[in-house]
């Protein structure tokens, strides 16, 4: 099975336009990515793909494998498929352009089930929720799994829902076992061209998720639960974490 990994990098941005060219410790934001991304050792191919000449000439410049693609792509899933459709692969991994601090392994752990199982369709990954203010925080987008870890739901929403604890959720949080969806996806090749095809859902425009369409039509997503996570690059200062982390350890 030939496993692509593609990395979506968009130029505009409202809160952090030309982040993906972010200067962190000498290197591009995007090269980070890229460089961590091929460490995966479940990953074949990696390839930028990007609407914006700048980004473009940017992975060349460090030796990156970058394709152009439409400038008109409503979401991130819509480039995807574009760069999936041109190449040859089994298996295509949706790496943030914005996740500089990706661990290998973090991959290695959302592509196996697809390898394993030729009927999984769709994967992505968890970890425990942190704190009550993260299970609170709408920005923080919670999941909740079946008996063999296939989604049941994503949501802004605090669940499970504490029905018998809300009072007092401090003291029985740990009880909860309460899960937040990492934006990293897997995708078989023939689902991920046949996705943006899919009418959008009540659920995924109510919640602003797109993978809840994936549910909402009847697909499966698995979802492998990691100790592992990352600190993504959403804002400017954000990007002083990461240099800060990067040079503590002594990598700049």
């Amino acid at each position: 099975m030939r496993v692509t990994a593609v990395i979506p990098a968009r130029y505009a941005s409202t809160r952090f336009p030309g982040k993906p060219l972010a200067d962190i410790l000498g290197k591009p934001m995007i090269q980070w990515v890229y460089e961590r991304t091929i460490e995966s050792s479940r990953v074949d191919q990696v390839v930028v793909a990007t609407d914006d000449e700048r980004i473009f000439q940017a992975v060349k410049a460090f030796g990156g494998e970058v394709q152009m693609t439409s400038p008109d792509h409503p979401t991130g899933t819509d480039r995807l498929a574009e760069v999936a459709e041109r190449i040859d692969t089994d298996i295509v991994v949706n790496v943030q352009g914005d996740e500089p601090l990706i661990d290998p392994r973090m991959i290695d752990l959302a592509v196996a089930p697809l390898l394993d199982d030729a009927n999984i369709p769709m994967g992505t990954l968890m970890t425990p929720v942190g704190s009550v203010e993260e299970f609170l925080n709408p920005n923080v987008v919670k999941v909740v799994v079946d008996a063999q870890g296939f989604a049941l739901y994503f949501s802004r929403a605090p669940i499970p829902h504490p029905r018998d604890h809300g009072q007092n959720l401090s003291a029985h949080f740990n009880e909860l076992r309460a899960y937040k969806h990492i934006g990293l996806y897997v995708y078989r090749k023939g689902f991920l061209l046949d996705y943006p095809k899919m009418p959008s859902t009540l659920l995924e425009d109510t919640e602003k998720l797109e993978q809840l369409r994936a549910l909402e039509h009847g697909y499966r997503i698995r979802v492998v639960e990691t100790d592992l996570v990352a600190q993504g690059v959403d804002t400017p200062a954000d990007l002083e974490l990461v240099r800060s982390l990067l040079h503590a350890a002594g990598q700049g």
